[in-house]
């Protein structure tokens, strides 16, 4: 039997010719990455070890997750960071430069590469075609001193899905519908491997949210075959020279086949608190919401904020409810910037933050109060995970979001779109 996706990328980090589900390897590590939550521990580890990093221009620390920082204790964190990283040639991310997830993907990662991150989303990249994953501060630790880590090689979930998406449907009801289908432990260390025609048709940008959010199912990871578009995005960053081309073989074993419709859905909802409690939005419409947070590494991109601009043009947030913006890096910051899109948010009355992730992980800018409700674009919806168990957080596509701080209420995004 021939290799899956994630079966070749690992085989390649090996030095073997062929692995399969189930074998334990130890893979060559080409990025590995800690944001400042987790990047101290990662540290004192290195520390502990008494190394510093094997590749120290490819071990990246970001500052991103409480930027600029809200606490003493958050400063005295990032002091450690840098001190760190200049001591040791590793790269920094600063303040105000963006979310870890997007920022790996746009300047740092490449096809047939393996990357390794103290952070659950680390599994982003696996759009441009590398094996991403998360891992404790320990282990990323351990990896960035020796430049490799052991990994048993995941089983592969087929996602195949085929059609054109219906009026007012993304690829972010896409991935709330899949892991409705699969359960939020349903694909515990699997890989999802993203194919078929939707997929094929897919802006990148609409692909990363679909890897973003694999760990949501469970999964180890989420991969797409590297294709065209992972090559015009490379040479947009400046590197299309790390474009390579690796893909499942024709016969290549799969645990489980799951295949979808993509005519057939309509906007889903995440409705708090787990994000496999997934509604289609008939259920949910007119339920009452405080504040609507567009950004985050799930669906804050360029391609996001455009839509998103699109049906704001020329109206205003329903006074009750408050409007969060974050654009996902500076890149992103920048273009939305030229192209007007920030100056629309801020007309509709929206709080145009800097690029970072803030809100979405609770740690400021945007906690809820006692039992009000956000509807979110980002890829959790945990109790307490906005800053306040006892706030409520939906989750949907920017169509749905922006239509519904319209409103005021969750509302569908196909009567603006």
């Amino acid at each position: 039997m021939g290799m899956t996706l994630v079966e070749k990328l690992l085989a390649g980090a090996s030095g073997k010719k062929e692995v399969k589900a189930g074998e334990h390897v130890i893979a060559r590590v080409d990025v590995t990455m800690a944001p400042e939550g987790t990047g101290p521990l990662a540290i004192k580890q290195l520390i502990k070890l008494k190394e510093g990093p094997a590749n120290p221009s490819r071990t990246i620390f970001f500052i991103d997750h409480a930027a600029p920082s809200p606490t003493r204790q958050t400063s005295n964190a990032h002091m450690f960071l840098r001190k760190f990283a200049k001591k040791t040639g590793s790269n920094l991310s600063e303040v105000g430069e963006g979310v870890c997830h997007q920022r790996v993907v746009e300047s740092h990662i490449s096809p047939g590469e393996v990357y390794i991150g103290a952070d659950s989303h680390s599994c982003t990249v696996g759009a441009l075609g590398a094996f991403g994953t998360g891992m404790g501060s320990t282990d990323v630790g351990v990896a960035m001193a020796l430049g490799k880590t052991w990994l048993r090689v995941p089983p592969t979930f087929k996602i195949e899905t085929n059609g054109s998406f219906p009026k007012g449907v993304y690829s972010k009801d896409l991935i709330l519908h899949i892991i409705g289908k699969i359960g939020a432990d349903g694909a515990t260390y699997k890989s999802l491997e993203f194919c078929g025609d939707t997929i094929k048709n897919m802006t990148l940008s609409s692909r990363l949210t679909l890897t973003n959010m694999a760990v949501e199912a469970g999964a180890k990871t989420g991969v797409i075959r590297p294709d065209e578009k992972v090559k015009e995005f490379l040479k947009e960053q400046e590197r299309p020279e790390k474009f390579r081309q690796i893909k499942a073989d024709e016969d290549a074993e799969y645990e489980k086949s799951f295949e979808f419709d993509a005519s057939d859905l309509e906007p889903i909802i995440a409705a708090p608190h787990q994000v496999d409690n997934v509604k289609p939005i008939e259920e949910m419409e007119g339920t009452k919401i405080q504040q609507v947070y567009l950004g985050t590494c799930t669906n804050g991109r360029l391609e996001d904020l455009r839509l998103a601009a699109s049906i704001l043009k020329g109206k205003k947030r329903h006074p009750d409810t408050r409007f969060v913006v974050v654009p996902a890096s500076r890149q992103i910051y920048l273009d939305a910037l030229k192209e007007g899109l920030l100056e629309t948010f801020v007309r509709a009355g929206a709080s145009v933050l800097g690029p970072g992730c803030g809100p979405c992980m609770g740690t400021h800018e945007g906690i809820l109060g006692d039992g009000e409700a956000c509807l979110s674009t980002q890829n959790r919806n945990f109790k307490g995970r906005m800053g306040n168990p006892e706030a409520f957080i939906y989750l949907s596509s920017p169509a749905t979001a922006v239509a519904s701080v319209l409103k005021g209420e969750i509302s569908d995004p196909r009567e603006v779109v």
